[in-house]
């Protein structure tokens, strides 16, 4: 049988590129087998990455002994904890783009006849996986695993907690000391952040789909177990590239259906919504946010990791992992157990004997709530729609109605929840922060911990076209569409305005009448994107809105 690499291995003609092969120590064995690209997102900046060096060579080893020859090629990453708050965030989404045009410029220049995706950071996965499907090659994601939990006090606790700390200093609740314990405690070491963040969301639900073995979402990045996973994860691609079984075989309408219904178990972060949305285009997969909404409608909350709850996701490894939350769906007959997946079997195969063995994983019967842990609302401010994670809103937050604190900038907005000004039951609204005003769509961790640290979380709402992080918690509200700087309602919205929002009902709105808007947008004057130079300014024009998953694509 032919292979995509025969076009840079076989024949006279190619004799050349042989010869640079041979230049780096392939030998002649090497390039009649099989040629996988081991993309590894390995670097020294990202907590979640630092040990990909050693995921990267499990891989490259398993590939080996499955008679494949890998080629290990970079991408790049960034670490969202680290660009939180300043102009760096701006980077973060629009990188998930450039990842995606990496993998597919790498994978064709040089004709891989597979790849294993070695990411583990919030966009890093599924930029990874949008660029293996546009090409179509066997693929198997292979995460480095998420972080062990910290210990403050004698609890377990996580980034979110240390960002909280920030707001409790600035009220003065914690001094100097009990912050530097925070900031010396709640990472112990490498692996993504170990809540249920964006990262360990995506993780698990690339388990969901089909597309990472088994345990790929939460067995920890310490362990040996993980350096096994990555080992099948090589020989596992041997087995899809002989069988000619391609991504897009794998990530379709059903599995991405069973993702998302896994996400609304899982209580996941709001970016999925935003990934997901995203990877279903690659797939060519018609995805909207009326999808969200009619399985979050069926699917119970059976999870209640950090930052909705005190566990993390070395709780949830031992509870069984997400193939004990399928298996749990399964029962309700919430998923469609026919999917293939990179194991060679259906999901319904991979689950067969799996159950939940601890609490973390609630019962059908018994869930933390009836419905799912994402909610999508829908009204004047956001015709378009807008998100919230609900499993992680307490319930006197559900319905609230209180004065608009309008804000242009997050910069803007933090200084005043710092300085005090942020009062109970107001509603901060940020904007021009979205895909295209920001650009760049940054997430709000600093505002939203900020007012959990001060005691506020239980009294004042946030409404953003930007995004949160998944370690957010409170009536956070982001993604709304169309954003301010596409005219939308959020920028018309004036100081004071009384915002009532029902998260049980589904619905946003400001009490404005169409009339009064249409004054307010003749006198309006919409801003500028405040980037002009560098790849952000493409971006900012080609960029599509939050409900089209904000990807990059002037088609859109």
């Amino acid at each position: 049988m032919a292979r995509r690499s025969d076009n840079v291995t076989k024949g006279v003609e190619r004799a050349p590129g042989r010869s640079l092969f041979y230049a780096m120590g392939y030998t002649k064995e090497e390039l009649e087998r099989p040629l996988i690209g081991v993309v590894s997102a390995y670097s020294d900046i990202v907590p979640g990455h630092a040990h990909l060096d050693k995921i990267t060579e499990a891989v490259k080893a398993g590939v080996r002994m499955a008679g494949g020859t890998p080629i290990m090629v970079p991408s790049i990453g960034v670490c969202d904890g680290i660009a939180m708050g300043h102009s760096g965030m701006k980077y973060s989404l629009p990188s998930r783009e450039l990842i995606a045009d990496s993998v597919e410029t790498m994978a064709n220049a040089h004709q891989f006849d597979g790849l294993v995706l070695v990411p583990n950071c919030d966009k890093i996965v599924p930029g990874m996986l949008m660029g293996a499907l546009r090409i179509d090659v066997p693929t198997v994601v292979c995460s480095g695993g998420p972080m062990m939990a910290g210990m403050v006090h004698g609890e377990e606790t996580s980034l979110s907690k240390m960002f909280e700390a920030v707001g409790a200093r600035k009220a003065g609740i914690i001094d100097d000391a009990g912050l530097l314990d925070f900031e010396q405690n709640v990472c112990p070491g490498c692996g993504s952040c170990s809540g249920m963040y964006t990262a360990n969301s995506m993780n698990c639900l690339c388990e969901t789909i089909g597309i990472a073995l088994p345990g790929n979402g939460t067995i920890p990045a310490v362990t040996g177990k993980r350096i096994m996973l990555a080992k099948h994860s090589g020989m596992a691609i041997m087995d899809m590239v002989e069988k000619n079984i391609t991504a897009r075989q794998i990530v379709n309408e059903k599995s991405i259906r069973n993702a998302v219904s896994a996400d609304m178990a899982l209580g996941c972060s709001t970016n999925t919504v935003l990934h997901l949305l995203a990877i279903a285009r690659e797939a060519g997969v018609e995805l909207s946010l009326k999808t969200f909404d009619e399985i979050s409608q069926k699917v119970p909350n059976l999870c209640h990791l950090a930052p909705a709850g005190p566990t993390h996701m070395h709780d949830l490894d031992q509870a069984g992992g997400i193939q004990a939350v399928l298996a749990e769906l399964n029962r309700g007959g919430l998923i469609d157990t026919s999917c293939m997946t990179v194991t060679g079997k259906t999901v319904g195969e991979n689950i067969e004997g799996k159950k939940r063995l601890t609490d973390e994983i609630r019962p059908l019967e018994k869930p933390f709530m009836k419905v799912g842990g994402l909610a999508v609302l829908w009204g004047n401010i956001a015709p378009d729609g807008c998100v919230v994670k609900k499993s992680a809103v307490d319930p006197s937050m559900m319905h609230h109605t209180g004065p608009a604190r309008v804000f242009d900038s997050e910069d803007d907005a933090i200084a005043e929840i710092y300085a005090g000004h942020i009062s109970d039951g107001d509603v901060v609204v940020i904007r021009y922060e979205g895909p295209k005003g920001g650009p760049g769509m940054r997430e709000m961790l600093n505002p939203t911990s900020a007012l959990a640290g001060m005691g506020l979380d239980k009294t004042v709402a946030l409404i953003t076209d930007g995004r949160f992080s998944g370690a957010s918690r409170g009536a956070s509200i982001g993604h709304v569409c169309p954003e301010a700087a596409m005219g939308g309602n959020i920028g018309l919205i004036e100081e004071g305005d009384t915002i009532d929002i029902d998260i049980e009902n589904g619905t946003l709105n400001v009490e404005v009448s169409e009339e009064e808007f249409e004054k307010r947008k003749q006198r309006a004057v919409v801003r500028e994107p405040n980037v002009k130079t560098g790849w952000l300014r493409r971006y900012a024009n080609q960029v599509a809105p939050a409900s089209k998953g904000a990807i990059m694509d002037d088609e859109a």
